[in-house]
């Protein structure tokens, strides 16, 4: 499906509807004010410019975002979707998930560390990465492609200027220039072939799934 922003801040939809092709039932609230949208493969997440947050789409992929409603009312600088999952940064730094629970849309086992502080959020097909103004890393969702990130946890405690996902894993870039890698190896997580090339002067990492970072 795609999702159109016009210049009057109204938004037009179309493809399938059941993944996000038809916003009828949340017509009303796209009709001005829309700065930004946000798509993945079920669902729509879009910004108004009162800092408020509308979706539509696949309920369990997103579209349905009434469980954490109030969190959305206000103060939403920006959205990160993964495959079904969303993640919201709010003005003060904290994050607000929906979606599918286990991966991604919910981050409650790290919920003490998504109250302030956020300053970037990057997503794969079912983990999410956060990059906090201190430079350290918070990872959720799926354990196997990167919402587990414990075995690299003492090189993402500081340093971290850009997280990029590939379909299955993670890479960060860190102020030194090297580069840390976590989540499903033959995706990409495992960086260990070439990691005497990554220790220093790296200065961007792309990805295109399902080939590594």
């Amino acid at each position: 499906a795609f999702a159109a922003v016009k210049t009057d801040g109204s938004v037009v939809t179309w493809g399938r509807a059941d993944r996000g092709g038809n916003s009828s039932a949340v017509a009303p609230l796209l009709t001005e004010g829309i700065v930004q949208v946000f798509g993945h493969q079920g669902a729509f997440a879009a910004i108004k410019a009162n800092g408020s947050v509308v979706t539509w789409g696949r309920a369990d992929f997103g579209g349905d975002s009434s469980a954490v409603a109030a969190l959305l009312t206000e103060g939403i600088v920006h959205v990160c979707g993964n495959c079904p999952a969303f993640a919201a940064i709010k003005a003060n730094g904290s994050v607000v998930t929906w979606g599918k629970a286990g991966l991604g849309g919910d981050s409650s086992a790290v919920a003490a560390l998504l109250t302030d502080g956020v300053v970037q959020v990057c997503g794969n097909q079912g983990a999410f990465a956060a990059i906090k103004a201190d430079g350290s890393v918070v990872t959720w969702g799926h354990s196997d492609v990167g919402g587990d990130s414990s075995a690299v946890a003492a090189l993402l405690t500081e340093g971290i200027v850009q997280v990029c996902g590939n379909n299955n894993a993670f890479a960060a870039i860190k102020a030194d220039g090297s580069v840390v890698t976590w989540g499903m190896a033959h995706f990409g997580g495992d960086s260990s072939a070439v990691a005497a090339l990554l220790t220093e002067g790296i200065v961007q990492v792309s990805a295109k799934p399902p080939a590594g970072a």
